[in-house]
């Protein structure tokens, strides 16, 4: 019987740390589905969803991520997923919603809960901080995209989002 799982990795960045975690999935017969990998400072992180069978798969997989660890130094970690996947109904509009501004504790928090509030869901979110060129300060820059539902007026988000960006003094743009 066919089962899904979710792998996270993480290592010190290098070359061959993509190799070394596939590596696994390719040796028990596993096929890779969707995944996000980055590098984040000196890291390299890895999220993998993908499909297997076999009785004693989900050991075998175990005893590779705790090889991955003592042979390669990374950390990985298993998870397998419910037989028939929880899939969100696809209705709704998807949006794009940029942040822009000096960096800052609660950016993330409070526009995912204010999301969250209107029943926003957030298909991806990625962020970084670079120095501006000009000053050298940090500065915070955020995109997401997200699935507005039928039911939510987007002239209501963006409003939302407006009073968020003055109360952060950051730039928030959501088309």
């Amino acid at each position: 019987m066919e089962q899904r799982y979710i792998m996270t990795a993480f290592g010190k960045d290098r070359p061959g740390i993509v190799a070394d975690v596939t590596q696994v999935l390719f040796e028990t017969g596993c096929n890779l589905e969707d995944t996000s990998m980055t590098r984040l400072a000196d890291e390299f992180t890895l999220i993998l969803l993908f499909t297997g069978h076999g009785e004693d798969l989900e050991q075998k997989l175990h005893m590779a991520c705790r090889r991955l660890e003592r042979e390669c130094g990374i950390s990985a970690f298993l998870r397998a997923l419910p037989k028939a996947p929880r899939q969100m109904p696809a209705t709704g509009a998807l949006r794009k919603l940029r942040v822009e501004g000096l960096d800052q504790a609660g950016i993330v928090y409070k526009i995912s809960r204010y999301l969250a509030d209107q029943q926003v869901n957030i298909e991806s979110l990625t962020s970084s901080v670079r120095p501006s060129p000009e000053s050298g300060a940090d500065i915070y820059t955020m995109e997401l995209i997200v699935q507005v539902p039928d039911n939510v007026a987007v002239e209501v988000i963006d409003r939302g989002l407006e009073g968020i960006a003055n109360e952060l003094n950051v730039d928030i743009f959501f088309r």
